[in-house]
């Protein structure tokens, strides 16, 4: 997270509530500059829209462009025209209607929402409207800008370990379409409170809202800790609903597939293709690249992912190897056997003042160092509050100083980043013990 908040020079003082995480109107300090977090609806950034973002970035700031692992984007390093940056993105469609509500459009969609052959429903027109009820319901803006709800289509390329305070999926039961829902958690593994027909979904999206905002001090401020002194059964039976909740659907449980989220990608209908801007920062180049792809070649949008990634969608099959090979020519990558596809990284110590290593220039080290067979996921972390990632890594190397790192283990028993598995490495050392086969890293 970014250092504090500056003091805003565009739109009224009132519409911003006070909190540390950029937004849109709400320029957040760092070492390296401001920061300016623009939230894409479902992830959705239109080709045009990626062009007037890329130029905002040279002219008012450093240039440095970042993909969030909530499907949105960011811009580092802004100087001091705040309003005339924050007026260049309201003018390409990349803002709300009001400064109240840009905080509450948090709401997680897969990369491949309506396009994902394994997708039970299309959940971009329900998307649509919970993202209106957010925007145009006055009562909503007071939640948190952290607060977060995912929408869940049955996909195949859904990010299911991402933490939300509200998590909505698909199932049919008795030739009927449901949507079952939890608090707290994710579809991977959490707990199913009820489910509801999928036309009562908007219904339930307030009901949970309202139930929180009745329920919840100035001091709770997500839904976690609400439920630390309510339980959910207690939160459920107050929604005002006629839920399911017998134990079909208490029992019900996600398939997780095992998606590539980068390369070509199958769609109901043609090709998507994933890539992904290296530790996800992408400069104004690649943007532009790959929105000119995106028009040529596909349907003219590009779609961020919750891996830090771009997707293009309905991309004709006798072009993905030539859209990839341009793609790669940007700097983008287009495999998921690319060293740096498997690592992820915070802004380290160039740019956050809390950061003990510069994570970022660490992670192009350690990544001439993974062979094939190292953990697919490994995060790099300036600090322990794990910026980077929503969910736990299944190895983490948390910094204690410049250059050397704790490692930790994913261990579903332990809270937090895991077991820790070793303590004060190198670089050169925590390369070695990663380049273990996964199976001997308990060893």
């Amino acid at each position: 997270m970014p250092d504090a908040p500056l003091t805003p020079s565009h739109s009224p003082a009132a519409s911003l509530r006070p909190s540390a995480c950029p937004g849109l109107w709400r320029i957040v300090g760092a070492r390296d500059g401001g920061i300016c977090r623009i939230k894409l609806p479902g992830g959705l950034l239109l080709a045009d829209q990626a062009d007037a973002l890329a130029t905002a970035a040279e002219r008012f700031a450093g240039g440095v462009i970042e993909a969030t692992n909530r499907g949105n984007l960011q811009i580092r390093g802004i100087g001091d025209d705040h309003a005339g940056l924050v007026d260049s993105l309201l003018a390409a469609g990349l803002g709300p209607r009001d400064a109240a509500s840009d905080d509450v459009r948090n709401l997680m969609l897969s990369p491949l929402a309506g396009h994902d052959p394994r997708m039970l429903l299309d959940v971009r027109p329900l998307a649509a409207q919970i993202l209106e009820l957010l925007q145009a319901t006055p009562r909503f803006h007071e939640l948190s800008a952290k607060f977060a709800v995912q929408l869940d289509g049955g996909e195949g390329l859904a990010m299911l370990e991402h933490p939300h305070d509200l998590w909505l999926s698909p199932l049919r039961l008795e030739q009927r379409d449901w949507l079952a829902f939890g608090l707290a958690g994710c579809p991977a593994d959490g707990q199913v409170l009820g489910a509801v027909p999928v036309e009562q979904g908007l219904a339930l999206v307030r009901a949970v809202l309202e139930r929180f905002l009745d329920l919840a001090s100035p001091e709770q401020s997500r839904m976690r800790q609400l439920l630390q002194g309510c339980s959910p059964d207690t939160f459920i039976d107050g929604l005002g609903l006629e839920l399911r909740r017998d134990a079909q659907v208490l029992a019900w449980r996600r398939e997780v597939a095992d998606s590539p989220w980068l390369g070509a990608l199958a769609q109901r209908q043609g090709t998507a293709l994933g890539v992904a801007p290296p530790l996800g920062r992408l400069t104004p180049a690649m943007l532009r690249g790959a929105a000119r792809i995106a028009r040529q070649q596909g349907d003219g949008s590009l779609r961020l992912s919750p891996w830090q990634s771009l997707v293009l969608t309905n991309i004709a099959q006798a072009s993905v190897a030539a859209a990839q090979a341009e793609l790669s020519a940007l700097g983008l990558l287009c495999q998921p056997d690319e060293p740096l596809a498997r690592l992820v990284a915070c802004t380290g110590s160039s740019g956050c003042a809390k950061a003990l290593a510069a994570t970022k220039a660490d992670a192009v080290t350690l990544a001439a160092q993974l062979p094939p067979g190292a953990p697919a996921s490994v995060h790099l972390s300036g600090c322990p509050r794990s910026c980077a990632v929503a969910h736990v890594a299944t190895a983490t190397l948390l910094a204690r100083s410049p250059g050397r790192y704790d490692l930790y283990l994913r261990d579903a028993r332990l809270p937090g980043l895991g077991a820790l598995r070793a303590a004060d490495l190198t670089l050169n050392e925590a390369g070695a013990m990663l380049a273990l086969p996964t199976e001997h890293l308990d060893d």
